[in-house]
């Protein structure tokens, strides 16, 4: 088994920034280091907002040298200011206290926020912040990143690879552990708004509790991300997928082989898993939905009946609303089969909830129930060839 070391790294070959068609991928044991599975892991890419993560460690570092704390005041400058989106919003000559920024930086993906950190990191020049990240990189071990700005804009020479970023990754979590939680935050409130994030894995799979999503044009869709589960964690990167959803899909997919495997054995076999994380069962792509909750989108009603449960602006709040519904009902809802539909009606996308394995009374009961509270509900006989994810919570 490869071994995957933060400050010694074997020497790489030199690769182009891969080509927008392909994708780079990369797991990690967080225990051992050994590489579990790589697909083009040293290509050459865009890093997008990964590169937020480089700019967070360095900011968890001045905190822990006392350089910094989390509730000071940093002044937001003319060019932190102008940062294309995503943004907080904030504007030159403004405060903002270091907290704010770093749970900005992780959630909205603000690169007024992240520029700002640099700033205040490096005398408020984001170019020798940049030299610092780049220097910083290699020292972990990265041997094949360059930074050139805190916030991960575009940048022809600011490139990284699958493996470099895992190395981040790795040393996020090792070293700065008091911080990690953070990454595990889905919203948080700024002058009276909630704000939303954008890793749905956060959301939808059972175990996953960080790190950072990115995306650029020219970058394609990223992510870091950790998930564990009963005492094993994997970090996964996936680089340069066309939209989010493929990129969520194939970290879900990877994800599950490898915890499936574990369950039923001691040691994970690297070819074994190499071949079922690159041959899909039935070679087709899944729908991110079924795997909420890090559920088998092999897993059937136990029963034909369903009830929907209203249509929603976002997937969280439909998955949220479910959720509530099955809590409340759990005596009725054995099953816990949890399904959230994405729909288009007159230039819209809503996101339809329901919920799965009732026989035809329950689901007629559970719909009178609901409806008496004003609350949308609907009983349906499924088809047979529907498809729900069986909850393991």
């Amino acid at each position: 088994m490869k071994k995957f070391v933060y400050f010694v790294a074997a020497a790489l070959a030199f690769s182009k920034i891969a080509a927008a068609a392909d994708t780079s991928a990369i797991m990690v044991d967080a225990s051992s280091g050994d590489v579990l599975y790589q697909h083009n892991a040293d290509q050459k890419r865009y890093p997008a907002s990964l590169t937020k993560l480089m700019t967070l460690y360095i900011t968890f570092n001045a905190l822990e040298n006392g350089n910094l704390k989390l509730d000071d005041n940093i002044k937001v400058s003319h060019i932190a200011a102008g940062r294309s989106p995503s943004r907080l919003g904030l504007n030159a000559g403004d405060t903002v206290d270091v907290k704010t920024c770093i749970v900005a930086s992780i959630v909205k993906s603000a690169n007024d926020c992240a520029t700002a950190l640099g700033e205040a990191l490096s005398g408020g020049d984001e170019r020798e912040f940049a030299k610092l990240m780049s220097k910083t990189a290699k020292q972990l071990g990265m041997k094949d990143t360059t930074f050139k700005n805190a916030s991960g804009l575009n940048h022809s020479e600011q490139q990284t690879t699958a493996r470099d970023m895992a190395t981040l990754g790795l040393a996020i979590y090792h070293h700065f552990g008091k911080y990690y939680p953070l990454f595990s935050m889905t919203e948080f409130e700024y002058d009276g708004q909630v704000i939303e994030g954008h890793n749905n894995l956060l959301k939808t799979y059972q175990g996953v509790d960080g790190m950072k999503t990115g995306y650029t044009l020219s970058a394609g869709f990223n992510i870091v991300t950790s998930a564990k589960r009963d005492g094993h964690r994997v970090i996964i990167v996936a680089m340069g997928h066309k939209t989010a959803d493929e990129r969520d899909q194939q970290v879900a997919m990877m994800m599950d082989r490898f915890f499936d495997t574990l369950e039923s054995k001691q040691k994970i076999d690297i070819q074994a898993l190499k071949v079922a994380i690159e041959t899909p069962k039935g070679g087709q792509k899944k729908d991110i939905s079924q795997y909420a909750y890090n559920l088998k989108a092999d897993a059937k009603p136990k029963t034909d009946w369903a009830i929907k449960i209203g249509a929603f602006s976002s997937y969280d709040k439909a998955l949220k609303h479910a959720q509530s519904v099955q809590s409340k009902f759990s005596t009725k809802l054995s099953a816990q089969n949890i399904r959230i539909d994405k729909l288009s009606a007159k230039n819209k996308t809503l996101y339809r909830a329901q919920i799965a394995g009732l026989n035809k009374n329950d689901a007629n009961t559970l719909c009178t129930a609901l409806l008496s509270k004003k609350q949308d509900c609907v009983a349906v006989l499924l088809k047979a060839d529907t498809m729900f994810a069986e909850s393991t919570r």
